[in-house]
């Protein structure tokens, strides 16, 4: 049956013949869904009819296809309810996959039922207002500004030996690595046999058994129907052993597990991700395991990160390619890397903001759990030894036998992130610093010495109070005070974050450049984020904090107890009263949050919220001191 599905229509047959005849031998295919991305990640889905879509295929593949209301999509400030008719548009470009429903069997061919996922544009009053297009349009604008810039540049034949009338396209390239726990659901494992697990690495790369085992197989072979050419898939650092039942069954199932797969242009990978995502939740739902792509399912255990890969190409009239960051000097970087490189560090404040746009995800970015907290670059000790340093915000992925591997990593995106943009304020950020880097005649010894710096030493590019490069290990090497007085302020809520855009304009104008992103797009993010932020704080966050309160409670004897028992009982029930609990004179920090989210009074919601986190951890921490000293 698996042999007989089509999983694949590539861009050449985006076409009405081709289209019509395909349709004609797979009938399993029922439906037509436009998915298109707004701008906090969400994917539209609706099910239209293939008669539909054969009968008004002109318009699907050249027009608008579907218009919808501003309710379907999240687009604060542009969609509002007095104009809020948003049209979709089919991207023809990309490859299009058929998404099978394997519990409904189609009677007539026997088959699962499909439906044909067409990546789509999001149009209000004629301009495009989604994630998609975004970075569509930082790509081209990338492309043909590098193209000016090579043109400009007095230096460029010098040290790549050739120059833009030689180069027939700038190809970008990018990849993610996918992380995310599994689990059997109601399964309560114990947070101190998780944390004994993971600092014992007993789970990193071991082997997989039984459903897990055979569930990352199905994944991974599904991967490859789709043509996504998985390279790897394993145990990452959490989780722990899963219980044996007497059916020879596991139960208990708690894992956290690592997939990658090959890279692609970068508006097809981002599309793929969401597609990979959907084939791990079904495959292991139907195994009976829920997946989570949370950037911290459990408080002091691994996060899952989404580490984002990205390299730059040039495709030369010979045919051959040239990857533009590597370099045959004895350096780590060529030119154009360089000033990549440092493009990304240099503006990272309002790339950020698109990396790190949820609580779940400032949960993560903790240190003492390899994600990154400093905005900071490893280049490797020496050009003979590439860097393994896993405490940076983004390495240099080098390998000396393979010059076409020379990319960047950035460690900091999650599984929730929106790798659209993210990915489009990367390549904004890049071509800032490749800009600099090659328009001010620079050489690599110039560039290397400036990533290099000092806080304190003076540069012409990168900030003069800082520095952005380490090989130390940031987490353990550093005090906090030297970590933000070396590589600066880093924000811990999604408002912090957000006010970047306000403190760094200048920085701003280089997201804006091109109308990539334009001064609109920005507001309804700003607004978005902050509205989801406060609003998963008042209605999730809060509630789930009050069971925490709840679970620490008294469980001594008075007759047995000792002084020390005691002791962290009146903190532990102290901690508890200002949490949650109002007198007439003083009200809870559970209130005053509340409080400050109904009078829109952000600062204090961002001060409050780091305030209930810090008390929170050392309830927990208090709790777990409590509990094992009580032996009767």
């Amino acid at each position: 049956m698996i042999k007989d599905l089509l999983y694949v229509i590539e861009k050449d047959d985006h076409n009405k013949a081709s289209l019509k005849s395909i349709l004609d031998k797979h009938q399993q295919i029922k439906f037509v869904s436009l998915a298109a991305v707004d701008l906090v990640g969400h994917e539209t889905e609706a099910k239209i009819p293939i008669k539909v879509f054969l009968d008004d295929i002109d318009t699907f593949l050249n027009g608008i296809a579907v218009q919808t209301d501003g309710s379907s999509v999240y687009l604060p400030g542009i969609a509002s309810l007095d104009n809020a008719k948003v049209d979709m548009k089919a991207d023809i470009d990309r490859r299009w996959f058929i998404d099978y429903n394997y519990e409904n069997i189609d009677e007539a061919t026997g088959l699962p039922v499909g439906t044909l996922k067409i990546p789509s544009f999001l149009f209000h009053d004629t301009k495009a207002v989604d994630s998609r297009h975004i970075l569509l349009n930082a790509v081209d604008f990338f492309k043909n500004k590098v193209m000016e810039t090579i043109k400009q540049s007095d230096s460029f034949r010098e040290n790549f030996g050739f120059d833009a009338e030689d180069i027939e396209e700038i190809h970008i390239t990018s990849a993610t690595e996918l992380e995310f726990w599994v689990r059997t659901p109601n399964d309560k494992r114990d947070l101190t046999e998780l944390s004994s697990s993971q600092e014992l690495h007993e789970q990193y790369w071991a082997a997989t058994r039984g459903s897990v085992r055979t569930a990352l197989e199905e994944t991974l072979e599904m991967m490859g129907r789709y043509g996504l050419e998985p390279e790897m898939g394993h145990k990452e650092v959490g989780g722990v052993k899963a219980r044996l039942k007497g059916d020879g069954s596991l139960s208990g199932i708690m894992e956290q597990l690592e997939i990658d797969w090959k890279y692609s242009t970068a508006l097809q990978s981002a599309d793929n991700e969401i597609l990979v995502k959907k084939i791990i939740k079904e495959v292991f739902r139907k195994h009976g395991m829920d997946a989570t792509f949370l950037a911290k399912p459990i408080p002091g255990i691994a996060g899952s990160g989404e580490h984002l890969h990205v390299g730059v190409m040039a495709k030369l009239n010979t045919g051959k390619a040239v990857n533009l960051f590597n370099t045959n000097d004895e350096t780590f970087l060529s030119i154009f890397g360089y000033g990549a490189l440092m493009g990304i560090l240099k503006n990272y404040e309002v790339i950020n903001p698109f990396v790190t746009s949820s609580n779940e995800a400032f949960k993560r970015l903790k240190k003492g759990f390899e994600a990154p907290i400093c905005t900071v670059t490893s280049l490797g000790r020496d050009t003979k030894n590439p860097s393994r340093n896993r405490t940076v915000l983004i390495g240099l992925i080098r390998d000396e036998k393979n010059p076409m591997a020379t990319r960047f990593e950035l460690r900091s995106p999650n599984p929730h992130t929106n790798t659209y943009l993210c990915l489009a304020t990367v390549l904004q950020s890049m071509l800032n610093g490749i800009e600099y880097a090659l328009l001010e005649a620079k050489t690599e010894n110039d560039l290397l010495a400036e990533i290099s710096k000092k806080p304190g030493d003076s540069a012409d590019y990168l900030e003069k109070s800082r520095c952005y490069r380490s090989e130390k290990n940031i987490f353990d090497d550093y005090t906090d005070e030297e970590r933000e007085e070396y590589f600066g302020f880093v924000p811990s809520t999604v408002y912090e974050n957000i006010k970047s855009f306000e403190i760094h304009s200048d920085k701003t104008n280089v997201l804006t450049q091109g109308n990539v992103l334009t001064e609109e797009l920005l507001n309804s993010f700003k607004s978005a984020s902050l509205n989801k932020w406060v609003t998963e704080i008042e209605h999730r966050i809060i509630p789930d904090l009050l069971h925490v309160i709840l679970e620490t409670n008294k469980i001594h004897d008075s007759a047995n107890a000792s002084d020390l028992d005691i002791s962290h009982w009146n903190r532990i029930s102290s901690i508890r009263n200002e949490l949650a609990k109002d007198n007439h004179d003083k009200k809870s920090l559970f209130t005053e949050i509340k409080q400050a989210i109904h009078d829109t009074d952000y600062e204090t919601v961002s001060q409050l919220q780091k305030m209930i986190s810090s008390k929170i951890e050392e309830l927990r921490k208090l709790h777990v001191l409590y509990k094992n000293n009580l032996i009767d």
